[in-house]
């Protein structure tokens, strides 16, 4: 059964509920406590639309992982982005664009694909270059994290002792990458142009995780070159 629209009976508790899964994306979970504060919302409210995105199928409600010792007390409960609430998000031109590349696998090969992946990303180079000189105070890594999240990734950086992992909350075309991986290699190639590095990507969207993981690993000291 395909997941109902996000949405409510009126254009208010619309856009409410958007807001919400905007926030709940962006972050890839949050508790029923968080987004009240964000929104300055009651509990109760924010709960009676989590529990209609939970039904339309858009959330679900999950236990916070911990690392480390356990607090003591309950066990945080995080409502988390379901597939099928990410696909309802913004994915009205899936189905064209499959069609679109379907037919230019057809008629001119695998190679087209790939080229055509490979030049979706000349822009995105253009405007990194762009943003780097504009605000040049920002580190590579934080600069392709503020434009990916210009164009629709709602990305992250997450340290980890050895570097920075980029994390993309929703992928605007993961529907299409499931079926042309060329996407997801291609923008992985242009992010280790970008950023001059080894970079490694440890999850998608497209394959089934929860968030695109890109491992960004420091940059080797020249000390440590032989």
């Amino acid at each position: 059964m395909a997941p109902a629209p996000v949405g409510g009976p009126g254009r208010a508790e619309s856009t409410t509920r958007r807001r919400i899964m905007a926030f709940i994306m962006e972050h890839g979970q949050a508790t029923a406590g968080e987004l009240a504060d964000v929104l300055g919302l009651t509990q109760a409210a924010v709960r009676r639309h989590l529990t209609a995105l939970e039904t339309g199928g858009h959330v679900a409600l999950r236990t916070r992982k911990t690392y480390g010792r356990r607090s003591a007390g309950r066990p945080c409960k995080v409502y988390e982005p379901t597939e099928a609430g990410r696909r309802q998000f913004d994915h009205a031109y899936d189905a064209l664009a499959i069609e679109v590349l379907d037919y230019l696998r057809s008629v001119a090969g695998e190679a087209a694909v790939t080229e055509f992946a490979r030049r979706k990303f000349d822009a995105l180079e253009a405007d990194y270059q762009a943003l780097r000189q504009a605000e040049p105070a920002l580190t590579p890594a934080e600069a392709l994290q503020r434009l990916l999240c210009g164009s629709g990734f709602m990305a992250d950086l997450a340290p980890v002792q050895s570097g920075d992992q980029l994390r993309q909350h929703h992928c605007p075309y993961s529907a299409v990458a499931e079926r042309f991986p060329e996407l997801c290699q291609a923008e992985t190639q242009a992010f280790a142009r970008l950023l001059d590095s080894h970079v490694q990507r440890l999850a998608t969207i497209a394959h089934g995780d929860g968030v695109c993981t890109t491992h960004i690993p420091f940059p080797r000291r020249r000390e440590d070159v032989k």
